[in-house]
């Protein structure tokens, strides 16, 4: 995990959100979240 993407599973998990709401709030996929998260 890249250092943006540890600053937005934080941000994520803060809010007590899981990945498929938080692709939901941001208008992508469950598997973008998670490319972020990961760094790829």
């Amino acid at each position: 995990m890249n250092q943006l993407g540890e600053k937005i599973a934080k941000k994520r998990k803060d809010l007590g959100m899981t990945q498929n709401e938080f692709a939901e709030k941001m208008s992508v996929t469950r598997q973008t979240v998670s490319r972020w998260e990961a760094g790829t």
